[in-house]
């Protein structure tokens, strides 16, 4: 049991000296925080960022390329797009839906079957034709006499 004791006191100790470890480290970020001096050297190194990146864009706009910022504004203009365009499609696919459901919608089949019945009717004649004489027929011979 004095092993358990022993463990047990160390694992207090260790509670102890983390939780205070931890207030200390609270109190001192509380200081920086508050301190004017670190105040100071944040807002500084912000503007000195803030100007770098303007400096950084008209170098860049000197040279005639695009910034970070030119071309985030692109890509959203270009997603922007892209969803009118899906927009575009899925209603012609609806319209293209409705169209195919009205009356005569299968027109296209339907001529492309009385062409077929049509080249047919054609030959047949022609065939006929070939089979006739080459001599006009008697009412037509008939009609030429008695004019």
């Amino acid at each position: 049991m004095s092993e358990e004791s022993e463990n047990a006191a160390t694992d207090g100790l260790r509670e102890r000296l983390q939780k205070q470890g931890e207030d200390a480290l609270g109190q001192f970020a509380q200081q920086l925080l508050e301190s004017p001096i670190v105040h100071k050297a944040l807002a500084g190194a912000f503007d000195a960022r803030e100007k770098a990146v303007q400096a950084q864009e008209a170098a860049m706009g000197a040279l005639n390329l695009p910034s970070a910022a030119d071309l985030e504004r692109l890509t959203r203009r270009v997603r922007s797009l892209s969803q009118r365009l899906e927009g575009i499609e899925d209603g012609v696919d609806r319209l293209d839906e409705r169209l195919a459901k009205l009356p005569g919608a299968g027109i296209e089949d339907r001529l492309a079957a009385i062409e077929a019945t049509l080249g047919k009717l054609t030959d047949e004649v022609e065939a006929l034709r070939k089979k006739l004489p080459a001599t006009p027929p008697k009412r037509a011979a008939a009609a030429k006499k008695a004019s």
